[in-house]
């Protein structure tokens, strides 16, 4: 099996801003194995959670140091890889997993999603972001969104620099705004908020309750994500019960182990490929929360439309989809998942069914 790297960039059409800075383009890394004749494909790049961060650069260096050990075995069985896997970072992993699951879905010439006996008729309304700032811009994103496609799932980041009377602004604003589209379409829409870990436990346990009074479906890491994982759960577990409205863990939850640690105290976790080391894993962490009767969100970073392709498998088994970031890419070189409406569902092709540039044409 041959392991391939190569670099491109992806630039947003709105740049983001959440609580910890703002992001206008990444450089990702497409991830290509090819075995008898067929190539696999993921993608992968460097993120921040404020408490843990990767570089495009030190994880491109992992796979590269992985590849020969690479070259003696073939793409299946997937479980014989396991050891070389754990090896890697989360990310690093993910670009490798991505790519092994595209390759045994060709093999097999089905969509992984099939493999797995999911039905894309479960699939339900990607909500789409507004990142933070003045009341004007970010009403101007929500228009921007409804020229492209008919939101009715809309996430604020909050956690503002200015503080917590700008967040609230900002709530009361696009509820507003929602309010008068409602009315007009006659339409439900929901406003989900995603503080990013911007507000400490204090400025948390007031706005949980009113959020709630206000209409809001749900609150995403209200806390700073922290190291120490038992003081990571006491925050969670300090505004547990405050208001009938889901708290959904984000940055705190990478992996199996995060979930089960913080299931008593959250109603949901926020799965992103690039965190759980790509879908062996993430698809481990929805079926467990789905048992332990956790929400699971499936959320995205600056990805194309090979990364929330990918995603896009697991999409039956998530109560609350967030991938719209290859929606806000000017210069997407994939396409992969379908959109009708406001509801994402994976391809039908092989493997992730992602379609784009061969490899030696990315730049």
């Amino acid at each position: 099996m041959r392991l391939r790297l190569r670099r491109f960039r992806l630039t947003k059409a709105v740049p983001l801003v959440i609580s910890r800075g703002s992001t206008a383009a990444v450089e990702h890394l497409l991830v290509t194995v090819e075995h008898d004749g067929l190539t696999g494909r993921g993608e992968t790049g460097g993120f921040d959670t404020g408490h843990r961060a990767y570089a495009t650069d030190a994880i491109a260096a992992e796979l590269e140091a992985l590849a020969p050990d690479l070259d003696p075995w073939a793409p299946e069985p997937l479980q014989a890889l396991e050891p070389l896997l754990a090896r890697l970072s989360p990310p690093a992993r993910c670009g490798l997993d991505l790519a092994l699951h595209d390759w045994w879905g060709q093999r097999l010439a089905q969509p992984v999603h099939r493999l797995w006996s999911l039905d894309p008729g479960a699939c339900v309304a990607t909500s789409v972001t507004l990142g933070l700032g003045e009341p004007v811009a970010v009403l101007a994103r929500l228009e921007r969104w409804w020229l492209q496609l008919p939101a009715t799932r809309i996430k604020l980041k909050l956690g503002s620099p200015d503080g917590v009377g700008h967040d609230r602004v900002l709530v009361q604003t696009v509820q507003e705004a929602l309010a008068r589209r409602a009315d007009a379409g006659g339409q439900g829409l929901e406003l989900q908020v995603d503080a990013n870990g911007g507000w400490d436990l204090a400025t948390a346990q007031g706005m949980l309750p009113w959020l709630a009074e206000r209409g809001v479906v749900l609150v995403e890491q209200p806390l700073a994500p922290r190291l120490d994982t038992a003081a990571d759960a006491a925050g969670f577990a300090a505004l547990r019960g405050l208001a009938p409205i889901p708290v959904v863990a984000d940055e705190s939850c990478w992996d199996l182990t995060d979930l089960l640690r913080l299931a008593p105290h959250v109603d949901g976790i926020n799965i992103k490929l690039v965190k759980s080391g790509g879908l062996a894993e993430a698809l481990l962490m929805a079926r467990t929360a789905r048992r332990l009767g956790l929400g699971v969100m499936l959320g995205c970073y600056s990805d194309s439309a090979l990364l929330n392709g990918a995603a896009a498998q697991l999409l039956p088994l998530v109560r609350w989809p967030d991938l719209d970031s290859h929606l806000n890419l000017v210069d997407d070189p994939f396409t992969g998942a379908e959109l009708v409406g406001d509801v994402l569902r994976p391809s039908d092709r092989p493997g992730l069914g992602v379609r784009g540039l061969p490899p030696e044409e990315v730049s």
